[in-house]
């Protein structure tokens, strides 16, 4: 367990996509007051807002395929430069070389990696929950089209959501293939590193941030 008292704390969550990361991560950074970054909304909102840089993602996202290193580092390091205190990540690093590219950009700082959470879901139920998944377009929340009441609407901002560009499933499944080729490695690196906390993220949402939550939260009678 990590103490919570121990403050700033720095997170990477990891997992396949549809694996709940978005909802995890923004809940495990409430409940801990950390800022959150995932680095899949602020890309999709570049392609959204034709930005530079959504104009050159764009295609590789639709593609199923995931931003090159010399790209997504820089975006990062320049977050992770504004903020002040601890953060949690969802979304990076996904390849080797950004992990190595975030403990140096770290450690030149005296900070590292506490923990690296990976989410574990069945390929089954992943790809079921990418058929049913919803995006709100002005606040980002993600999730299954059942939270949303049945009417569509964020239960975030109420804004109405629609599905993600990037969730048919021949995209799914390229993405599933690189996250199997790319993250799966950085998963086994931070599990040689002893930091590695994996979770079993089939349970309902509740129950998962409980769990996630419990471990970050040192127990007083331990």
């Amino acid at each position: 367990m990590i103490d919570s008292a121990a403050k700033p704390l720095h997170v990477v969550l990891l997992g396949p996509p549809a694996s709940g990361k978005g909802t995890q991560g923004r809940r495990l950074a409430a409940s801990l007051g950390l800022a959150y970054l995932s680095t899949g909304a602020l890309l999709r909102e570049h392609v959204q807002d034709r930005t530079p840089l959504g104009k050159s993602a764009g295609p590789i996202l639709a593609r199923g395929e995931y931003l090159p290193d010399h790209l997504m580092c820089p975006i990062v390091a320049g977050w992770l430069q504004r903020q002040t205190g601890g953060w949690v990540l969802d979304g990076f690093p996904r390849s080797l070389p950004q992990a190595r590219f975030l403990e140096d950009w770290l450690a030149h700082r005296n900070l590292k990696i506490d923990a690296a959470v990976s989410l574990d879901v069945p390929y089954g139920e992943l790809l079921s929950r990418i058929r049913n998944r919803v995006e709100c377009p002005e606040c980002r929340w993600s999730g299954q089209l059942h939270q949303t009441g049945g009417e569509g609407q964020c239960p975030v901002c109420g804004t109405i959501t629609v599905p993600r560009p990037d969730d048919s499933e021949e995209n799914f499944r390229q993405r599933h293939q690189e996250f199997l080729r790319l993250t799966q490695p950085v998963i086994s690196h931070y599990h040689h590193l002893n930091l590695l906390s994996a979770c079993d993220a089939t349970a309902p949402q509740d129950d998962v941030a409980a769990t996630l939550l419990a471990r970050f939260l040192a127990n007083p009678g331990d």
